[in-house]
C-alpha cells in the first residue's frame, strides 16, 4: 500500500466546504493526525471535540507546523493550512482513516461485539474458534491490539477510528483473514467504528452501566447507542434471552440470528453444568439449532455459556467446522480475566482483574459454585482513589471469601499502609479471616506455601496488567512471572 494519497482522494466521500484553491486538493497526504502535537508536513489535522479538549482551539498550531489541511466543523484560524468544513469531524476522521488505510475492512471479515458484559470473553472465543478452523484471526478490544505474534496496548477498549484502520491493515498485511473487535457503547457514539462495514455484529446482554459523566445520559441513549452497530453489519447476532434483545435490533438494517436457551434461539443450550477436574475449571453444555454437540469451556462461571454460544453463534457464519467450535471453546483463555496459572500443587491458582466491589462479588459468588476445600482472596485497593471502595472490596472478600490475604495494589501517592487500614474497616466487622502482606511478592508467596488440597487461590486486582504504581513511578510486575519465580526458587 502507498504511503501517501492524494487529499482529494481521502475526501472523496465527505461533503466539505472550503475556500481554498482546487490545488489543496492534490496535495500528498503522508499521515492524519488529531493531536497537534503529530502536526507536520503532509499531514491532515482533524479538529476533534472532547470531554476536556477541543482540538478546534489547536487548528491555528497545526497550521504553522506544516499540516497540508484542517479539518473543522467551525471557521478556525488554520495558520495558513488549507480549512475544509465538515459538518462532523469524527464521521470525517472514520472516514477518512478507511481510505488513507485503503480499506482494509473490505478485505477482512470483521466480527464486532457490543453488550454491557462479555464482549472481552466473547471476543477471545471467536477468535480461539476461527484460528482453529485455519483462519488468521487479529483482535481489538480492552486487551489491546492482537494478531500473530504482535500485541500493542491500547487506552480504550475502542480505539479512535484512526488506530482502528491502521490496526486492521496491519492485520491484513501480517495474513489475517479476519478480525473481532469489541464495539462499546462510547465507541458506536463517537463515530470510532464509522466507515467500516462488518461482516457481523454480536449483542451479549445489557444492564445498567456507563451513565452519567463523560458517558451516556440515561439507559435509553445508552441502548440507543449500541443499537448502532446493527446498522453496520450484514448478520446480527443477538442474546434473544436478554429482554433488551429487541430495542438493540430497533432499527436494524441486518439480517438477524438468534442465540440462548430460549425454544426460540436459532442456536440453543441447554443442560449446562460446572465441571472441574486437575487443571480445569469450567462449564459444559449442549448445542441444538444450527449446531448440535456437546461443548466445555476452560473459564468458569455459567454465564460463560452465553458467552461461548455467541462466538459460537457468530463462527457459523463462516461455516467453521464443530470440532474448531469444539477445539477453541475447550482452549480458550482470556488473560487475565479469571485466567489459571499452572501450580506443582493439587489446588487451583487463578489471576482476575477484579479490582472493585462488583466485580469482587461477582469473581467470589462464581468460584463458590465450584464447592472448593477454601476460597482464598489476595487483594488490594488502588492509591488516589475514593476510599468507600476500599471498605466496600475488605467487606466483600471477608464475607464470600474463606481468607482473605490483603496487600498493595497500586498505592500510587499514598501509604499502603493506610489503604490496607481502610480495607481493614470493611473486612474486620464480617469476622472473616485476613493476613496482612504489604508486599505483593510476599503475599503470593504466602499463598502458594499455604494452599491446601481442594483450595481455589484467586490474585485478584492485577489481571492483564503488568505494572505495579507506587509513589507515582510503575515498575514492571506480571503475576505470572512472579509465580513463575516464586516456583522456581528464583524470587
Amino acid at each position: 500500500m502507498s504511503t501517501e494519497k492524494k487529499l482529494g482522494d481521502l475526501l472523496a466521500r465527505i461533503s466539505f466546504q472550503t475556500e481554498s484553491a482546487p490545488e489543496a486538493l492534490e496535495a500528498q497526504v503522508s499521515d492524519i493526525v488529531y493531536d497537534s502535537r503529530q502536526a507536520g508536513p503532509g499531514r491532515v489535522f482533524v479538529c476533534l471535540r472532547g470531554a476536556r479538549a477541543d482540538g478546534h482551539a489547536y487548528a491555528k498550531a497545526a497550521g504553522e507546523a506544516g499540516c497540508c489541511a484542517v479539518l473543522a466543523e467551525r471557521p478556525v484560524e488554520t495558520g495558513g493550512a488549507p480549512l475544509f468544513l465538515v459538518s462532523n469531524t469524527r464521521e470525517a476522521l472514520a472516514e477518512l482513516s478507511a481510505a488513507f488505510f485503503g480499506r482494509p475492512a473490505e478485505e477482512l471479515r470483521v466480527v464486532g461485539i457490543t453488550g454491557t458484559k462479555g464482549k472481552t470473553t466473547t471476543a477471545h472465543m471467536v477468535r480461539a474458534i476461527l484460528e482453529e478452523a485455519g483462519i488468521p484471526t487479529g483482535m481489538i478490544g480492552t486487551i489491546g491490539i492482537d494478531y500473530g505474534d504482535t500485541h500493542v496496548n491500547t487506552v480504550n477498549t475502542t480505539p479512535e477510528s484512526y488506530e482502528i484502520q491502521r490496526a486492521l491493515r496491519a492485520m491484513l498485511d501480517a495474513g489475517c483473514r479476519a478480525a473481532v473487535l469489541e464495539a462499546s457503547s462510547i465507541g458506536l457514539r463517537d463515530h470510532r467504528l464509522d466507515s467500516l462495514p462488518f461482516f457481523a455484529g454480536v449483542f451479549t446482554n445489557f444492564s445498567e452501566d456507563h451513565i452519567g459523566g463523560d458517558e451516556h445520559k440515561d439507559m435509553a441513549e445508552y441502548l440507543a447507542c449500541k443499537s448502532l452497530l446493527f446498522q453496520k453489519c450484514a448478520t446480527g447476532v443477538v442474546n434473544v434471552d436478554d429482554p433488551a434483545w429487541e430495542g438493540v435490533t430497533r432499527g436494524h438494517t441486518c439480517a438477524l440470528q438468534t442465540f440462548g436457551f430460549s425454544e426460540r434461539a436459532g442456536l440453543r443450550a441447554s443442560d449446562d453444568r460446572l465441571v472441574t477436574r486437575p487443571g480445569f475449571l469450567g462449564v459444559a453444555f449442549s448445542m441444538t439449532g444450527r449446531r448440535t454437540m456437546e461443548a466445555e469451556v476452560d473459564i468458569p462461571g455459567r454465564f460463560n455459556v452465553y458467552n461461548a454460544l455467541a462466538a459460537a453463534a457468530a463462527c457459523t457464519l463462516f461455516d467453521v467446522p464443530d470440532e474448531a467450535i469444539r477445539r477453541g471453546l475447550a482452549r480458550v483463555k482470556v488473560k487475565g480475566r479469571v485466567e489459571p496459572v499452572p501450580v506443582p500443587g493439587p489446588f487451583t491458582l487463578l489471576i482476575d482483574y477484579a479490582h472493585n466491589a462488583v466485580s469482587m462479588e461477582s469473581i467470589l459468588t462464581t468460584l463458590r459454585q465450584y464447592h472448593p476445600h477454601r476460597l482464598i482472596c489476595l487483594f488490594g485497593a488502588g492509591g488516589n482513589r475514593p476510599r468507600a471502595r476500599r471498605y466496600e472490596m475488605g467487606e466483600v472478600s471477608g464475607r464470600l471469601a474463606d481468607l482473605s490475604v490483603i496487600t498493595e495494589d497500586n498505592s500510587r501517592f499514598e501509604d499502603v499502609h493506610d489503604i490496607l487500614a481502610d480495607i481493614k474497616q470493611g473486612l474486620v466487622p464480617t469476622g472473616g479471616a485476613y493476613v496482612e502482606i504489604p508486599d505483593r511478592t510476599e503475599a503470593i508467596r504466602y499463598c502458594l506455601a499455604h494452599a491446601e488440597p481442594g483450595d481455589i487461590v484467586v490474585l485478584a486486582g492485577k489481571g492483564h496488567e503488568s505494572y505495579l504504581e507506587v509513589r507515582g513511578k510503575r515498575t514492571h510486575y506480571d503475576e505470572r512471572e512472579v509465580v513463575a519465580g516464586i516456583l522456581a526458587g528464583k524470587l
